[in-house]
């Protein structure tokens, strides 16, 4: 955990700020920590039998959040981001690792970001293991792990013509929510900020899932560009009906119902669960997902013929960010 010393009014130099705002209580004996923060290197001991989950993304202010946004959001919606890939593998959240490069050293804001990512990582079980802190434009890297078990592992790739498509929550929210505060919407409660600036990651869901779900993704880039990596490495098209697609509260008053359809269709940041699985799976799968208070929604199902079919095909393929045009979305502009 070397880096150039940060700046600040207060004088806190890197150590200081890692040891103020991110050293976690010590690990308990469940932990699966051997060593944690405050060495070259954290030494993790995964449980036996299981497979490791890594994943890493980069938040950068301006472009994935939005530069005003609430310190405390901004926290949440860092690990957020990571977890949700997570879940979108049926695994179980247990470390994360973060970079933190900042242009000052602002206490405040410090204080608010780590409070958001530090309740988030308790909620989910992801205990913060290490990381960096350093001087530069704002931006946040995150790598979560996570494990599951053997051959369990939900992939882009197990979907079979027939499979049924469904989709975990609702959808609109992350592009509605980033529509509002562009308008200058500012009420933190309503309920479209809330599934921008605070996404909730279906660990819980992705877990239920395991055995039961053929493929899954998290819809980060929109549906339909997330929906299109799954038949692309599944070999498959699929039909979709887009009247059956779960819509956001508060998505039509914002949006209007064509906007509220198309959001729901292309806007990213939604960070629900898109899955595959066999019909004679979907009645049990839906039930797990209820004793955990969220619906699942048949919006489709897969065919052998290449291609999408029920709506217009996507533009683009989702945001990218060294293209010029791509819809909102993980990368979205903020």
């Amino acid at each position: 955990m070397v880096s150039e010393t940060v700046p600040s009014q207060c004088q806190h130099s890197e150590f200081g700020l890692i040891a103020r705002y991110f050293t976690p209580s010590p690990p308990g004996p469940d932990a699966g920590v051997a060593l944690g923060v405050g060495d070259d290197c954290t030494l993790l001991v995964p449980a036996v039998g299981r497979q490791l989950a890594v994943s890493v993304d980069t938040s950068v202010a301006g472009v994935h959040y939005p530069e005003d946004a609430p310190a405390d959001a901004v926290g949440h919606r860092a690990l957020a981001v990571s977890l949700s890939d997570l879940a979108a593998m049926g695994a179980r959240a247990r470390w994360c690792l973060m970079a933190l490069t900042l242009a000052e050293a602002d206490e405040a804001w410090l204080e608010g970001f780590s409070r958001g990512f530090r309740a988030l990582a308790e909620v989910s079980g992801a205990a913060l293991v290490g990381g960096d802190v350093t001087r530069g434009a704002t931006a946040i890297g995150v790598t979560v792990m996570g494990e599951v078990a053997f051959d369990a592992a939900l992939t882009r790739h197990g979907g079979r013509p027939g499979d049924l498509i469904a989709v975990t929550g609702a959808l609109g929210g992350g592009a509605g929510g980033l529509a509002l505060w562009q308008r200058g919407e500012r009420d933190l409660a309503h309920p479209l900020l809330v599934r921008y600036l605070r996404p909730q990651p279906r660990l819980a869901a992705g877990e239920a899932l395991v055995g039961l779900a053929s493929a899954a993704i998290d819809v980060s880039d929109g549906l339909l560009a997330d929906l299109g990596h799954v038949l692309e490495r599944s070999g498959v098209g699929a039909s979709l009906d887009p009247e059956a697609l779960p819509l956001a509260d508060g998505l039509v008053e914002a949006l209007g119902e064509e906007g509220a359809r198309q959001a729901a269709l292309t806007g990213g940041d939604d960070y629900e669960l898109l899955v595959t699985l066999p019909a004679e799976h979907f009645e049990e799968a839906r039930a797990r997902l209820a004793a955990l208070g969220l619906p699942l929604t048949l919006i489709g199902h897969l065919e052998a013929e290449p291609g999408l079919r029920g709506v217009a095909a996507p533009g683009s393929a989702g945001w990218q960010h060294f293209l010029a045009e791509g819809a909102e979305g993980e990368g979205g502009q903020a």
